[in-house]
């Protein structure tokens, strides 16, 4: 499990469109929120990176880099991000399966063909939504079993102001006994 305020396993990826993702390396001045996303056969995850595009340039306001990941190759990856219209959003693709687990994602099997006429892959991990700090360490996570019911990225961008306006620190970092 990531702990909050503790250091978040590495994330190296290459990038589509040449270059590579190294969480260890971003710079930005409040951190990176990383989208995992279940891949191009996913219809809800098309729309979900259509809103987070649309996002990018107010978390980029704030100080904060935007990246969405997942399993798929190139050539999958390439296709959803021309599928959403993606120009500011950076997409990182061949996240290994036991790394996707180091973050606490789920992994699903395939059901074969998804309603949008697209083969799932054999294997491939389920949504997860992260903000990591300069750092590197965990400000806030959520993880799904399933593609439906996501955080919204309107109320990520109004929570980040908050934080930013409070100082507030990031929460759930208590491991103690209970």
């Amino acid at each position: 499990m990531l702990i909050p305020r503790q250091k978040t396993p590495a994330l190296s990826l290459p990038l589509l469109g040449g270059g590579h993702f190294d969480l260890s390396t971003e710079t930005s001045e409040r951190g990176t929120v990383i989208c995992f996303y279940r891949g191009l056969h996913c219809p809800i995850c098309a729309n979900y990176l259509k809103e987070f595009e649309k996002r990018a340039a107010d978390f980029a306001e704030r100080g904060v880099n935007c990246i969405a990941i997942s399993s798929d190759g190139e050539e999958r990856t390439r296709l959803m991000a021309e599928k959403i219209e993606a120009k500011n959003l950076r997409f990182a693709y061949d996240l290994p399966l036991n790394v996707a687990k180091d973050w606490g994602l789920y992994i699903s099997t395939s059901r074969g063909m998804t309603s949008i006429g697209l083969e799932e892959p054999a294997l491939f991990s389920e949504p997860g939504l992260f903000m990591v700090s300069p750092e590197q360490t965990l400000y806030y996570g959520s993880v799904q079993t399933m593609p439906f019911v996501r955080p919204h990225f309107s109320e990520l961008v109004s929570a980040l102001d908050f934080a930013i306006a409070n100082n507030y620190p990031a929460r759930g970092e208590y491991t103690g006994a209970v």
